[in-house]
């Protein structure tokens, strides 16, 4: 029984009368995550993982109906019964699992299995289909432990400070910002320095805070006094903060961008970075394969990035595998470097 089909607004489950994600306006959308490919504005109604409501209301308009639910907690909509589950990607991330009859389809939006204390641990959904991302589903896309990866960044703010630089760093302002934030204090507390941020990233930070998440003391730069000294400072921005007047006041800095795109050392030479730290909050190819092997799905649908080559890989290892067409492909490393906001980052409003 196929509870999923996809139109031109995205994944639509008929018998329940709901997309998931859409990207053109519907009247009932169900929502994995509050990023803004999504996470979309002008739909009818909303339903959602409770935590990641403070997000929604931060992204979506002020009167958008938003209903909510516990993870693991059931509703019958229309003929199927929904339930959401962690997704490990961002706060308030969710799979969503979709049951009729005998008929079990998991949509699993974005995911990761790595640690992060910021958003609650990625859960396997047992289940007939299952509908996984392939943003890095490449072989050559496998993380370090996340807390290798903080130490680093760790390290090279002290190297900044000693040497009298500043240290900025380019990351994503929803999810990959507080995750840094919060690793960082984890293995620093306090920090050797001040934060300063960007006012969108500082806008979900206060979201991630209401929600209960904690994060270390930031500032935002447009709240800084004249005469303020950078040389200590982590100042934390969305990359597309890169290449603007708004960075100026910095110098001398030294800069660095915390993305998954930079475990391709030409990615960062090309966008002219003094560091890249390879971080994501999406699934490297080992992770990918494990979730996928965890569902115990026989069906597996395979959208954004890497899709055709995830599926090939499937195939010819005796899984029924399909890649299936979406408006949003994933990025490229181009595009994670030029248009941020593909993976959630706020537009830039400089501050």
């Amino acid at each position: 029984m196929n509870l999923l089909r996809m139109t031109d607004a995205g994944f639509y489950c008929e018998a329940g009368g709901f997309h998931i994600d859409p990207w053109k306006p519907v009247d009932r959308a169900l929502i994995t995550h509050a990023h803004g490919d999504h996470a979309r504005i002008g739909n009818g109604s909303y339903l959602a993982v409770r935590d990641g409501l403070p997000l929604l209301r931060a992204r979506l308009a002020p009167d958008a109906h938003i209903e909510t639910l516990a993870y693991g907690e059931a509703r019958r909509v229309g003929d199927v019964d929904i339930s959401f589950h962690p997704a490990g990607h961002v706060l308030g991330s969710a799979q969503i699992r979709i049951r009729r009859a005998a008929a079990n389809v998991v949509v699993s939006g974005d995911y990761k299995l790595a640690a992060d204390p910021t958003c609650v641990p990625f859960e396997p959904i047992a289940c007939d289909c299952f509908v996984t991302e392939s943003t890095f589903g490449l072989p050559i896309y496998r993380w370090d432990d996340p807390s290798i990866t903080l130490r680093a960044i760790l390290d090279w703010w002290s190297d900044n400070r000693a040497a009298g630089r500043a240290s900025v760093l380019f990351a994503y302002a929803l999810g990959k910002a507080q995750r840094v934030l919060r690793g960082l204090l984890d293995l620093a507390d306090p920090l050797p320095g001040p934060v300063y941020t960007h006012g969108a990233i500082e806008r979900i930070n206060d979201a991630y805070r209401e929600a209960g998440v904690t994060l270390p003391p930031t500032a935002r730069v447009a709240t800084a006094p004249p005469g303020t000294r950078w040389d200590d400072a982590l100042v934390v921005a969305p990359p597309s903060a890169r290449g603007s007047r708004w960075l100026t006041r910095f110098h001398p800095a030294s800069t660095a961008f915390a993305s998954g795109w930079m475990a391709i050392r030409g990615t960062r030479r090309r966008a002219s970075l003094d560091r890249g730290f390879a971080l994501s909050d999406h699934a490297d190819w080992p992770a990918l394969n494990a979730a996928i092997e965890a569902s115990g799905a026989e069906r597996i649908l395979v959208t954004h990035g890497y899709r055709d080559e995830l599926t090939h890989w499937l195939t010819e290892r005796g899984r029924r595998a399909e890649a299936v067409d979406t408006r949003f492909e994933g990025e490229t490393a181009e595009a994670a470097l030029a248009a941020p906001e593909t993976e959630g980052a706020e537009p830039p409003a400089l501050d």
